[in-house]
């Protein structure tokens, strides 16, 4: 581990023995938390759509759901959303607002953590910017059921830092050759540098089952063979107009058009997610979401 490494380990060991209960604050007991990322090696490919669709689908379910959009310098949950938020994590960082001060709620009664849009300066959070907001992430007092993480596109330091938070990682992939490609060397850099073994896997804009099927096949197979990783497929979303027509309307399609192609496949998708809980997770919910990041669990390299 590299020098700034270790001095950052020994900064989050400090925060998580001055919290006086192991780093994570002692929520109800009987709630289990999981911490979701969803994540593409390629933009484009409907991944913050689809965490729009998911998160209300939850909620429907009876969940609750908290949406952090960890693609901090090019945000766009809200617009998808069709909302408008007064503050963004800029404003935290710069010492202005609160986290709590910055949540809004979307369809649904999801919470929504807002990031900025357009700043160049938060494509890369520094160590001091990511413990900072491990502590306003510990000072937030309301409980969920699912914390959800849009990361960015792609395999930069921010995208790397949160999807080695989550305890479940989802990967967006559609048919395009550079999408599938993009995909597999996300998972690669994951599994390389970071000993991750273990993805999800979610096939978007797919023609129909049988293709959806026969690239999950295809991106599995490799990846066994290349890189010893798991891929469990979680099912596909067909291409449908009436997601792009909700796009423009700024609403989740499942709420738009319930009974659109893709909204049956999202729903389908959100029940599998529900049901495929892994059995390995610690219980407890928000302050999970830093668990990996603390003590001898930090992924190196971050």
């Amino acid at each position: 581990m590299r020098a700034e490494d270790m001095d950052q380990a020994s900064r989050l060991r400090q925060l998580k023995s001055a919290s006086g209960t192991g780093g994570l604050k002692a929520r109800d007991s009987a709630r289990d938390g999981r911490v979701i990322s969803v994540t593409s090696g390629k933009g484009g490919v409907g991944k913050t759509n689809l965490v729009a669709n998911l998160a209300y689908l939850f909620c429907r379910l009876g969940k609750k759901v908290f949406v952090f959009d960890a693609d901090v310098g090019l945000a766009n949950i809200d617009i998808v959303l069709g909302l408008t938020p007064a503050f963004n994590l800029q404003h935290v960082f710069s010492g202005e607002k609160r986290i709590a001060d910055i949540i809004i709620e979307g369809p649904g009664g999801m919470k929504i953590l807002p990031a900025s849009s357009g700043v160049q300066e938060m494509s890369e959070l520094t160590h001091e910017q990511k413990l900072y907001l491990l502590s306003e992430f510990e000072s937030l007092d309301e409980t969920f059921d699912i914390f959800m993480i849009d990361t960015g596109a792609g395999i930069s330091s921010n995208v790397m830092y949160f999807n080695m938070a989550a305890q479940e990682k989802i990967v967006v992939a559609t048919p395009e050759p550079t999408s599938i490609t993009d995909a597999y060397a996300m998972m690669k850099v994951m599994s390389i540098k970071y000993s991750e073994k273990s993805f999800k896997l979610i096939v978007n804009e797919a023609r129909d089952e049988k293709e959806a099927d026969a690239i999950y096949r295809n991106l599995s197979a490799v990846a066994e063979k290349f890189l010893n990783i798991s891929i469990d497929y979680l099912g596909y979303i067909v291409m449908d107009s009436h997601v792009s027509m909700a796009v423009r309307s700024q609403r989740p399609v499942v709420m738009a058009y319930p009974r659109a192609k893709a909204s049956i496949c999202m729903m389908r998708l959100a029940k599998i997610i529900l049901d495929r809980r892994p059995a390995d997770l610690p219980s407890g919910n928000i302050g999970f979401l830093w668990s990996s990041l603390l003590g001898a669990g930090m992924p190196q390299h971050m």
